[in-house]
């Protein structure tokens, strides 16, 4: 009886290449942070009070439920951008600050014309200590909005 022993082939590691998938992973991950940082602010900027102590302190369910929505929107759009960067590590890093940073300002906007489609005031809405349904409508309309910004990158 013989026994045959296969080989094992692993290849070789190229570790420059290691060491800038990486690099660009690192890098990557701060731009998209920051655009969800840049996110929050623009949320903040265009709802009434401070957004954390309306969400983390005073434990306001709409505040919450927007704040939320709008992040996850964001993360579509940001996982977008990377996804069809340019293969350059420098040019895809700007493709994903430049689009992730547009994606923010048409939420913003969608956000505004959402308030105005509404019958309800979204401002008044956030400032409700009660959860309400037309907050889950908006947090939803957010992120559907999310989904097509995303789909519309180029």
């Amino acid at each position: 009886m013989t026994t045959t022993w296969q080989a094992l082939e692993f290849g070789t590691v190229d570790g420059d290449l290691l060491v800038q998938g990486v690099v660009g992973t690192l890098l990557f991950f701060v731009i998209g942070v920051g655009v969800l940082a840049l996110g929050f602010l623009a949320l903040d900027l265009i709802t009434p009070g401070n957004l954390r102590t309306q969400v983390y302190l005073d434990h306001n369910p709409n505040a919450a439920i927007l704040l939320g929505a709008n992040h996850l929107a964001l993360a579509i759009i940001v996982v977008t951008a990377i996804m069809t960067s340019g293969d350059d590590l420098g040019q895809g890093l700007v493709d994903t600050a430049v689009y992730g940073t547009i994606g923010v300002v048409l939420q913003a906007v969608a956000l505004r014309l959402l308030d105005a489609a509404i019958p309800a005031d979204l401002r008044a809405l956030v400032n409700e200590p009660r959860l309400r349904g037309s907050a889950w409508a908006v947090g939803i309309s957010l992120v559907a909005i999310g989904a097509v910004n995303a789909a519309a990158l180029s």
